[in-house]
């Protein structure tokens, strides 16, 4: 039976050392954060204040004190004793109450209590000395926590506070008092900081001894301060990306989605990159959330990196990252358009710049072009392609007749020297998005698209003489068994030039009876014999084209050499021509070698032996 005294409400008790542990290790990227958190308690604190007199001074200043100390003071609206009881004796607990400090507005950074809860990452022992400005009349608090869980609160004569405003002094935990130091605070009081609308601070040692204040705050937005004309815009923007970005932008990109406040710079990056998610920059209300943001634009605007900041995006927990919710949906697609649109304008005028970003950027090019059908169209007119007639567009090999191509890079290296011997103009789609690009181009009006075909190049090598013909039906025969279980038969053909052997092609042609002879292996009794009536006896999968006009070749088809070393000659053909194509050897390519070689060493050794004996 329950006692009455077991259904009492007990309340958690919570301790501040693991809460401590799990914001250091699990919420936020590492101890670096506490500056940010300072930050926007100082900002949140001067909002609140401005609220009650715009004219309010908007100041931050941070620098070291006797004993390693790291002491904050801002000219913010400051707390009363209530206040600061309600915000700081419960962990993780805001004001929901207090119209004047804000919490939950739209024009507020973060929350104080947690924010300042963030420093016991650095520091066993928080002190906060704060003077009201919404209250004349209350006294100056000095509150004092403790990583241990306790704090005290006590109350001083205004007099020792002359103005309004807080000041926030950490003294650091043991080993960590790195995080404290002047240069290291204001490196991260610019890197978090540095487009804050107020003047922060940070004291600095210099070199030659002394120490000296110095900025981190600029005053206005890059992108959104007045300069004498356009010329000196761009300047300052490529000033600023050389200094937040750390390299020289191809071009700049203005960024503006009013809907959730969003303003910025897409910076084009000047050299090629891997595609992928583009890292960006990103300030919510001015602070910093993250220099490597993901998820701002889609997956093929990986040529720009951007720099922006928004009022009506969410963070996540930790602040460092974007909540994935509608109003990022509709941002990511505002800025993707204003890219997009961007990039076919500029694509469209032939220019320098123009050029550049096809030279630089032609990857991101192709994947934009599979996802929009304006920039497929751009992309055909614009967009250099390897092909066996040199660099062209897919315009200019359209202007020629049908756009015929090679699905990978590897058939493509079978055939180019063939191809470029003969005069057949061959599209080289083995790139990344190459394939896919041009099958989108497959099913538009006015193009004609198909992939190469064996017989394609079949049809520009040299037929023999029919004489020729017969007197090689046999070694033929023979060369097509000797290759059988590769997959492939034997053809011979006249072709340039004379020094390549042999050349493997695929047979399309027959893909669909293969696959179809798959699935008769594959199915049961019943099903095998109804899929076996639709279909006949495959042909192998690749042709081994024997070059006839090469002395090599000639010799072996002529005859003489016992069967199976002829069989080793051919099938060695078949690996140099797997070789020559670029293809990795497969292990079964490897054995096929080894064994083919063993048997021609052996050959030529035995030659040797019997023509010593014969001496």
């Amino acid at each position: 039976m329950t006692h009455p005294a077991d259904d009492a409400a007990q309340a958690f008790q919570v301790d501040l050392r693991g809460v401590v542990d799990l914001l250091a290790r699990h919420l936020y990227s590492g101890p670096r954060v506490y500056v940010r958190e300072l930050l926007q308690n100082a900002v949140d604190a001067v909002t609140a204040r401005r609220a009650l007199d715009p004219a309010a001074p908007g100041t931050v200043r941070l620098r070291a004190v006797e004993g390693g100390v790291l002491e904050v003071t801002d000219t913010g609206v400051g707390l009363t004793a209530d206040e600061a009881r309600e915000l700081l004796a419960t962990v993780g607990r805001s004001s929901k109450r207090d119209l004047e400090l804000g919490v939950g507005r739209a024009e507020f950074l973060g929350q104080f209590g947690i924010g300042l809860l963030s420093a016991f990452m650095v520091s066993d022992r928080i002190e906060l000395v704060s003077r009201s400005a919404a209250d004349p009349d209350a006294p100056v608090v000095r509150w004092v926590g403790h990583s241990d869980g306790t704090y005290d609160l006590t109350t001083a004569d205004r007099a020792a506070q002359d103005e309004p405003g807080s000041t926030v002094r950490l003294h650091p935990r043991r080993d960590l008092e790195h995080w404290l130091a002047p240069e290291t605070v204001a490196a991260l009081a610019a890197e978090f900081g540095s487009l804050l609308p107020l003047d922060v601070q940070v004291e600095v040692p210099l070199d030659g001894g002394g120490v000296a204040w110095r900025r981190v705050t600029e005053p206005d937005l890059p992108w959104r301060a007045t300069y004498p004309d356009a010329a000196a815009r761009d300047q300052a923007l490529v000033a600023y990306c050389e200094r937040a970005l750390g390299f020289t932008p191809l071009a700049c990109i203005d960024l503006d989605v009013p809907l959730t406040g969003l303003t910025g710079v897409a910076f084009v990056l000047p050299a090629a990159v891997p595609p992928g998610n583009g890292r960006h920059r990103v300030h919510l209300k001015r602070m910093l959330v993250g220099q490597r943001v993901d998820g701002l634009l889609p997956d093929w605007a990986f040529y720009v990196r951007c720099v922006v900041d928004a009022d009506g995006l969410r963070p996540t927990a930790s602040r460092e990252a974007l909540y994935d919710d509608e109003a990022l949906l509709v941002t990511r697609d505002a800025l993707a358009a204003q890219v997009r649109d961007w990039t076919v304008r500029t694509l469209r005028t032939p220019s320098r710049l123009s050029r550049d970003l096809v030279a630089t950027h032609h990857l991101a090019v192709r994947s934009l072009a599979l996802v929009d059908d304006e920039m497929l169209d751009l992309a055909a007119q614009v967009l250099p392609f390897e092909t066996s007639d040199g660099t062209r567009t897919l315009a200019e090999v359209a202007a020629e007749g049908a756009v015929v191509h090679t699905t990978s890079l590897e058939e493509y290296r079978r055939v180019a020297p063939i191809a470029r011997a003969q005069g057949l103009l061959v599209v080289n789609a083995g790139y990344v998005y190459d394939a896919d690009l041009l099958a989108r181009l497959t099913g538009r009006s006015g193009w004609d698209v198909r992939p190469l075909r064996a017989r394609d190049v079949a049809q520009v090598l040299d037929e023999l003489a029919p004489e020729r013909e017969l007197e090689l039906l046999d070694a033929v025969t023979a060369a097509s068994a000797a290759v059988r279980d590769l997959d492939a038969e034997v053809v011979v053909r006249r072709f340039a030039p004379q020094d390549l052997p042999a050349v493997l092609l695929d047979d399309r042609d027959d893909e669909h009876r293969r696959d179809v002879a798959r699935a008769v292996d594959a199915a049961d009794d019943l099903w095998g014999g109804v899929l076996a009536g639709f279909s006949t006896q495959p042909a192998p999968a690749r042709r081994l084209v024997l070059n006839d006009a090469n002395a090599t070749v000639r010799r072996l088809l002529a005859g003489g050499p016992r069967p199976e070393v002829f069989a080793a000659g051919v099938r060695s053909l078949y690996v140099t021509a797997v070789l020559l194509a670029g293809e990795p050897l497969r292990t079964r390519d490897a054995t096929t070698m080894t064994d083919a070689m063993t048997v021609l060493l052996d050959a030529g050794l035995r030659a040797g032996d019997d023509e010593e004996e014969t001496r």
